[in-house]
């Protein structure tokens, strides 16, 4: 499940879609803001261009908000298990989510991406 030609591989480790090898994002902390969505312009490896179109990555906003639904909802459960007041649930959501927001936005652009280009293991260092 997390061997190259797996999309999960893809996604979790920062890497080309494509190959597998290069990294998607410039920056491997994503709590580095400053950096946080800048993304290679090709793959060091196969050199497929990341960008596909102006404003791809336009679409991953319903990933992120699907991934922050989900994320709200699993919040929400445990906080009400926990025995918090309704606006103690509120600010525990608000917390996790606002730190969690780095991982959302690039897990929302690698999982978009992998939707699109698929692994080619022609294209891959490892053949």
């Amino acid at each position: 499940m997390f061997q190259k030609g797996a999309k999960l591989y893809g996604i979790f480790k920062n890497k080309c879609p494509q190959c597998h090898n290069g990294d998607f994002f410039i920056e491997s902390n994503m709590f580095t803001f400053k950096n946080v969505l800048k993304i290679h312009e090709r793959c060091s490896n196969c050199h497929l261009k990341y960008m596909i179109e102006p404003s791809f990555f336009y679409g991953a906003m319903y990933i992120t908000y699907a991934l922050t639904i989900a994320v709200a909802f699993v919040i929400s459960l445990m906080g009400y298990l926990m025995g918090l007041s309704f606006i103690g649930v509120l600010i525990f959501i608000s917390i996790i989510l606002t730190i969690l927001s780095p991982l959302s936005l690039r897990l929302s652009r690698l999982i978009y991406i992998n939707i699109f280009v698929h692994f080619d293991k022609s294209k891959s260092v490892d053949n």
